[in-house]
């Protein structure tokens, strides 16, 4: 039983209620088409704007150009990801500092992965420490990379560097940076940097968290 002090709402009083909530076809196809033009999914978007009659919010050819950059990051290249961002949108390093500077030390740490060791010094001197005079972050993220230069990039797990340091060789850290790049873009082309359908999920976790303080409910499955 619940307790006293919470209001107690039946199964059949809950889903009545859900069901009285209007959500319109359109709705639901936005939310799909949100959903495949930020995951990158050209030819499924492409086709189900034929079949839903709707128009998508942006050029889906960008979606093309965000993946070819996604995809250099993932594999590394860094300065193929510099020229299509440049080609995307030729303003929008100057108009974001911090993207810049996370690529350039995106390229640094490809160097050292690759044990070019003395040109990630020569890079990180002529590139990277004029912007971490500037910034105390940058500062920081340049001090961390540049700590990777104390071990050897191919070391253990015993032997090599710190967790906060290492990761920065990991898999996780490109995708990261890559993630950081499509946000910007899509943001510069005014559509939402997170999935809507994501929000919504956390929208409801967050409203059955507060309900919970005051009454007893069916929760859906999986929340």
């Amino acid at each position: 039983m619940p307790p006293s002090d919470l209001a107690w709402i039946r199964k059949e009083e809950w889903d009545r209620r859900l069901h009285q909530v209007q959500v319109t076809k359109e709705d639901l196809n936005r939310l799909i088409m949100d959903y495949l033009v930020i995951e990158g999914y050209k030819a499924a978007a492409e086709e189900f704007s034929q079949e839903a009659h709707i128009s998508p919010p942006i050029d889906l050819e960008s979606i093309e150009s965000r993946m070819k950059i996604r995809d250099a990051l993932h594999s590394g290249d860094v300065d193929s990801a510099i020229v299509g961002v440049n080609d995307l949108d030729g303003s929008l390093f100057d108009r974001n500092p911090s993207l810049f500077f996370h690529l350039q030390q995106q390229k640094m740490i490809e160097l050292i992965r690759r044990g070019q060791i003395v040109e990630a010094v020569k890079f990180a001197q002529e590139e990277l420490a004029p912007q971490g005079e500037e910034s105390p972050e940058f500062l920081e993220e340049l001090e961390r990379t540049m700590a990777l230069l104390a071990f050897d990039s191919s070391a253990t797990v015993t032997s090599g560097p710190p967790e906060r340091i290492g990761e920065l060789l990991s898999a996780g850290q490109r995708m990261k940076t890559a993630g950081e790049v499509n946000a910007a873009i899509l943001e510069a082309s005014n559509q939402g940097k997170e999935v809507k359908l994501i929000g919504l999920l956390k929208l409801l976790s967050w409203g059955e968290r507060v309900l919970e303080e005051k009454a007893e409910f069916p929760h859906l499955d999986g929340m």
